[in-house]
Order: structure tokens, then sequence, then C-alpha cells
């Protein structure tokens, strides 16, 4: 076995990495990082992709551009057509990112974990008793996306965005030393909580959570025509009728954060989904059974490394919002 290297052996000291990414001014840097990460200079992007690098696995190798004038640029990038595949069965809904699984399960009761140990309330997280209510018996999958990862998501299936509340903040990091220490943190960091109806599922519910963190406390959403940051005070709640295909981006983050994403009953996890699980856009995240009639085919739980068909499709090509404050 390979010994650890200087960068994992100082990112595996949970005091120091709790220190440095937790114990300092966070809203600060974190707005900081918003205006640096927007200066438009080659050549201080290419050091700071460089300095990035001595810390993560950052991989370019499918982003549709190879140079980039910000940083901003680089953490928002796209990618090549067809470098995520959507998996093409009707009764497979996806994972919506890039992400590394953290805690998931079934919403049994009023808590559920953002680590083991570590409950929350799934009231306290979507400040909604009767969203609470409909996913009781459901089950959540909680995404981390780490800061090298791609950071656009996208529709996990045919859906319909009903309403996005936002919900302003703090910007504690939310990597696995974090989550172990800071209690209900998903809860008080900076979040949207986004209600969608799946077409092909009888318009069974669908959450996503796109929860900010440090260095990272701006959401874009293509169906909104402002962008959720800090200096909104929230909760602000928006009503939408926007209809996004399976595999259509719906949004990004500025850096790389978390998506809990919440299903109703009669759903399951896909085949292989635990924590730890690394995951692609467009890989089977939960399975049920489809009510489309165009659709109907016998249920079949499908694995997260299922060979698919679909590919990424783009956002959508009106970004005049379609919801209204």
């Amino acid at each position: 076995m390979n010994k650890p290297g200087w960068r994992e052996k100082i990112l595996l000291q949970e005091d120091l990495n709790f220190l440095l990414t937790n114990r300092v001014p966070r809203m600060a840097l974190t707005r900081f990082m918003g205006w640096f990460s927007r200066i438009r200079s080659p050549w201080l992007t290419r050091l700071s992709i460089a300095v990035w690098r001595l810390f993560t696995e950052l991989d370019l190798s499918d982003a549709r551009e190879q140079r980039f004038d910000s940083l901003h640029a680089c953490f928002t990038r796209q990618l090549l057509p067809g470098a995520r595949p959507f998996d093409a069965q009707p009764d497979v809904i996806c994972s919506p990112s890039d992400a590394i699984v953290g805690a998931c399960g079934e919403v049994n009761g009023a808590d559920i974990l953002q680590a083991k140990g570590f409950p929350y309330q799934v009231r306290e997280l979507l400040q909604s008793d009767a969203l609470t209510h409909t996913m009781q018996g459901g089950r959540y999958v909680t995404l981390r996306l780490t800061s090298a990862m791609y950071h656009r998501f996208h529709a996990p299936h045919d859906l319909v965005v009903d309403r996005v509340t936002y919900l302003s903040g703090d910007t504690w990091n939310v990597n696995p030393i974090a989550l172990k220490r800071v209690e209900k943190l998903f809860c008080k960091n900076e979040r949207a909580v986004i209600e969608t109806r799946l077409s092909a599922f009888g318009n069974a519910p669908l959450v996503l959570v796109p929860v900010a963190a440090i260095l990272v406390a701006s959401i874009r959403l293509h169906c909104l025509n402002v962008l959720l940051h800090l200096r909104w005070p929230g909760p602000q709640v928006m009503t939408c009728s926007a209809d996004h295909d399976k595999g259509q981006e719906m949004g990004w983050f500025e850096h790389g954060s978390t998506i809990i994403v919440f299903v109703p009953p009669g759903f399951e996890l896909a085949s292989g989904i635990a924590t730890g699980t690394r995951l692609r856009a467009g890989e089977g995240l939960f399975f049920g059974r489809s009510t489309d009639p165009t659709a109907m085919r016998p249920v079949t739980q499908p694995s997260h490394h299922r060979p698919t068909t679909d590919t990424v499709s783009p956002p959508h090509p009106n970004p005049s919002s379609p919801c209204t404050p």
C-alpha cells in the first residue's frame, strides 16, 4: 500500500482540517472568494488552478473549454457533449450531479442523519410541515460535491419545478469532518428547497435541497432570474412553473457543496447506493414504477454504473424567469 503524501497527511489531520476550513471568518472569506474568482486574468487563473491542484484531484479532461479567463469560469465549467449520459430507463431517478454519497436511507420519523450519530430534523431543513409529512416513509440521499468536481446539477427525471424557497444562513464547510462536529449543519447553512413534481410517476413530489458552504454561497437556478446569495435575508418563496427534461441542466454552485434529494414512499434506493459511493450525474439514484402509459415496463432495479444512452441536455434556452417572488 502506498504511503499517504504530504497533501493526504494534512487533509487527514481532522483537528487541523476543521480549524483551517471552519474556525476562520467564513462569511468574509466566502465573499472574498466570490470577488476573487471573477477577476478576469488568464495568468492569475492558471496560477490559481495550479495551487488548487495541490490540494485536490482536479480533472479538467472532460471540460468543454480547456482555457479559462477566471477561476469562476473553471468552477462553473460545462462539459463535452455526452460526458454525463443519463440513464434512459423511465423508472430510474438519476443522480442530479457528480457526488460522493453521504448519509442515505428512509425518512422514518422526525430525524434523518447528516453523519453517523448526528441526526437533524427534516422539518428544520425544509422549513415546511407539509413537505415533511409528504416525505414520511420515503427515501433521502445526501450528495456531496467536492471542490474538484463538476459543479452543475441536472433534472434527475422529467419534472416541473413548482416552488423554490431560499433560506439564507451560515457557510460551514460540509466535508465529513465538519459533519461529525457541527450539529444540524445543513439546517444552519444557506440553502434552497426546490419542490418539483415527477410527471412520469403520477406527479409524485421530488425535493432537491442544494446546500451552500464556505467559499460557495451562491446558487444559480435557470428557472429564476436572480442569483441566490447571502445578501438575501430569506426565507424567500418563489412560485414556479418550470418544465425540465431528464438530464436538463437546472443550475450550478459557485464551488462545491451538497445536494440532498428526497422522494416519497414508493421509491427505493438504486443498487449500490450507500455511504461512500462515488456517482456521476445521470447514474441511477432511485427506482420506482413509472405511470407514463407510453413507457410502461417491468420495474428493474438499476445499478449506479448501468450503461446509459441519453446525454445531458443543455439548460433552458430561455433564461427569463418562469418563477415569481
